[in-house]
């Protein structure tokens, strides 16, 4: 097993961030795009936030067919091929000649893109000693969080230029070049132990973990957090495109920036893991995160990015924390165990338009943050009943 901070957790960790990073910044490069795409076509908000919410969907399904499979094949080769597939696939969409192709080269796009996200918790599972894996988790959720500012950054740049067709060209050149780092840097597996695929197995065991209260709250509690924290980011670009902001696309690029509190936040994670239970930093996650989005209601940019700023980091130090619970709960096949944990939370992330829009429709940015705040009084039960399991569990452990 590979033990913390030693060359090969380096190396290992350093690959799985970098794939991270490339597949955040093909998912997310469209976002700060969407007021473009919208009065380039004459679509509605809502259809624009179609091109986000039907990569996230198909990338939510792919999770159930890369995660088992991976138990029986491997991971590795898992994660190069559709990393591969995804920057050959950001190129096609330069070609899209209209908003029909681009919704389904976005689809295929989002599906290729799980391969890496389904699977590389599990490979560190498999290959980390649990201080390690604690450790390198919030490392390689940072990787996340530096792609997703990536790709909206350099995509509303390159769009300012070029429009739309540039920046989908800008970020399928980045992902080539990174693959073949990738490539190079992810070392081979040791530990993993291949089950042979059989489809009753794999289902079995997608419904073992359903069963299982400490996984299925951790699931829910993942995408249902996603559901308004990234869906927030899609309803600010359009109330910041308006009046009285009136900013551009690459100005809308740059709010993304505020996924930096993210990056942090999943950073410290490990840390507060040592001194307080991971319930109770999913609890305080989501407590900061409740509170960024009462300061995004003021009405001055700086401010509104202070709250986005706060929200992200509030949002990735509960999400690193109920991934890690996963990884650490999953009684067998954790590869079907983390895998399950990103379809709940991409599904989130896909579904969340459809529940935020009525909000957004009735009353702007404070029905938005009304229904953010509706959603995330339910998450916070989720995580404050984990907190009292795991304290039930560990004082009749000192009892015994």
């Amino acid at each position: 097993m590979i033990e913390v901070h030693s060359r090969a957790w380096w190396r290992a960790t350093l690959a799985l961030c970098l794939g991270s990073f490339l597949v955040f910044i093909n998912l997310y490069a469209p976002q700060p795009l969407l007021p473009e795409l919208r009065a380039d076509h004459g679509v509605s908000t809502l259809a624009a936030g179609l091109v986000m919410s039907v990569a996230t969907l198909s990338l939510a399904v792919s999770l159930l067919v890369f995660g088992p499979l991976s138990d029986a094949i491997g991971r590795a080769g898992i994660m190069r091929l559709t990393l591969l597939a995804a920057g050959a696939l950001s190129l096609a969409l330069a070609l899209a000649p209209n908003f029909e192709s681009l919704l389904l080269l976005r689809a295929v796009q989002g599906f290729v893109l799980g391969g890496l996200p389904a699977v590389a918790i599990a490979w560190m599972g498999d290959e980390f000693e649990r201080p390690a894996l604690l450790s390198a988790v919030g490392i390689y959720i940072s990787g996340n969080t530096l792609g997703g500012i990536s790709g909206r950054v350099i995509g509303g740049a390159v769009a300012e230029v070029g429009g739309a067709p540039a920046s989908f060209l800008v970020v399928g050149a980045m992902t080539l070049v990174g693959v073949v780092l990738f490539w190079k840097l992810l070392p081979p597996a040791r530990a993993f132990s291949p089950r042979r695929f059989e489809l009753r197995g794999a289902l079995a065991d997608l419904a073992g973990h359903l069963r299982n209260p400490l996984l299925l709250s951790a699931y829910l509690l993942g995408g249902l957090n996603f559901l308004i924290f990234i869906n927030q980011y899609s309803y600010i670009t359009f109330r910041l495109a308006d009046a009285p902001f009136g900013l551009g696309a690459s100005l809308l690029g740059l709010i993304f920036l505020t996924y930096l509190g993210g990056t942090f936040g999943s950073m410290l994670s490990g840390r507060l893991a040592r001194s307080l239970s991971q319930p109770a930093c999913m609890m305080i996650g989501i407590l900061i995160l409740m509170a960024g989005t009462l300061v995004t209601l003021a009405g001055a940019l700086s401010l509104i990015i202070v709250g986005l700023t706060i929200n992200a980091f509030g949002f990735f130090l509960a999400h690193s924390m109920a991934s890690s619970w996963v990884g650490r709960h999953a009684e067998r096949a954790r590869g079907s165990a983390s895998a399950l944990y990103l379809v709940f939370y991409y599904s989130g992330a896909s579904l969340g338009g459809f529940w935020l829009e009525p909000f957004w429709q009735l009353a702007a940015w404070p029905g938005v943050a009304l229904g953010s705040w509706l959603v995330l009084g339910g998450t916070l039960g989720i995580a404050a009943w984990l907190w009292q399991r795991e304290r039930s569990a560990g004082c009749r452990q000192v009892a015994g």
